[in-house]
């Protein structure tokens, strides 16, 4: 009795001192896991920001983009195994070249979906239900196809650039990786911000998530703008998709992007579904929450902590740490 007893009361850990030694090292880590995060919620807020739909079919466009990344890597004769030593130029070249074909891919998958899911639907005026049932339904025939042709397991793992270490802060390891995942989600941020408050089709975006049919009748072409939508949320997954093979030691696999895609969705949901800025900031929250937790409870607990941190701001603010929609959104 007492042994079971023992075993029972084992079962979740709650180490503050194992969170206090491991504080800079999560938050390093939990920066460059939140960047890629954010980019991928960008997708999901903008559609929902545009056509107030979840898009759940948004993390197959995100895998999709891993396996054009380790295609393009194999086309550029580079193995699973092979650690190569190139100068960083040729190496930030050759990541580049993947990065690109990761969004051209997962752009054009956005907007396929889009067209062929979606666009009939919104001519029958069908009801939000109908979408979102058609979003989970789009998410797993993407999944089922991609399992068709690439089969059941992950692909071996092809990595460019190896981890190395750059300086310290308070004893925690600054790696160039971890450098390059957090400039560069920032970066892409600012560019999408940009887009969306200075360029002309963003004020477009801006005006038919406020109002569709006032912005339809001021001469703002409405598919135009839900299609544009749809290709820089690929493109960012895309963008995403790259970090991502960067920074997970695993391959790509067919359903990698179910768990990811819930996280980022949550990550959307905590900086305010429908904002830009809530985006970028939810990701990194939720980087560094998951991180802290896995210290904290144990590193069987961190996904855990994802789903347990989407519930709390359901119940206490739904709206999110920013909560402001899009089409009220202000530079």
């Amino acid at each position: 009795m007492t042994a079971a007893l023992t075993q029972t009361d084992s079962w979740i850990q709650f180490d503050v001192h194992g969170l206090a030694d491991q504080f800079w090292n999560n938050t390093v880590d939990g920066l460059a896991q939140g960047g890629i995060y954010a980019l991928i919620a960008l997708g999901y807020t903008l559609v929902y920001g545009v056509l107030k739909l979840i898009n759940f079919a948004h993390s197959e466009v995100f895998i999709v983009g891993t396996f054009a990344a380790w295609i393009t890597f194999w086309l550029l004769g580079f193995r699973p195994g092979a650690d190569p030593e190139l100068p960083t130029i040729q190496v930030i070249g050759f990541l580049a070249v993947a990065g690109l074909a990761a969004m051209a891919v997962s752009g054009a998958v956005a907007v396929a979906l889009e067209r062929v899911a979606y666009r009939p639907l919104r001519n029958r005026n069908a009801p939000r239900l109908v979408f979102l049932i058609t979003a989970i339904g789009a998410s797993f025939a993407i999944q089922q196809t991609l399992k068709l042709i690439f089969g059941l397991n992950q692909q071996p793992q092809i990595r460019l650039l190896q981890p190395a270490p750059l300086f310290r802060i308070f004893g925690a390891v600054v790696t160039n990786r971890d450098i390059i995942l957090f400039v560069a989600a920032v970066l892409l941020w600012f560019v999408a911000d940009y887009f969306v408050n200075k360029t002309r089709l963003g004020r477009g975006i801006r005006a038919v998530a406020q109002d569709p049919d006032t912005a339809t009748l001021m001469g703002v072409n409405k598919e135009r703008v839900i299609i544009v939508t749809f290709l820089v949320g690929g493109l960012l997954a895309g963008a995403a998709a790259l970090f991502y093979m960067m920074k997970i030691p695993q391959g790509a696999i067919y359903n990698g992007g179910f768990l990811l895609g819930i996280k980022a969705f949550t990550a959307a949901v905590l900086g305010g579904i429908g904002n830009l800025r809530g985006a970028l900031l939810g990701g990194f929250v939720l980087g560094l929450v998951e991180n802290y937790g896995q210290s904290l409870f144990g590193g069987e607990w961190k996904d855990i902590v994802a789903f347990v941190v989407l519930v709390i701001v359901l119940m206490f603010r739904p709206t999110g740490i920013l909560g402001e929609s899009l089409g009220k959104a202000r530079v």
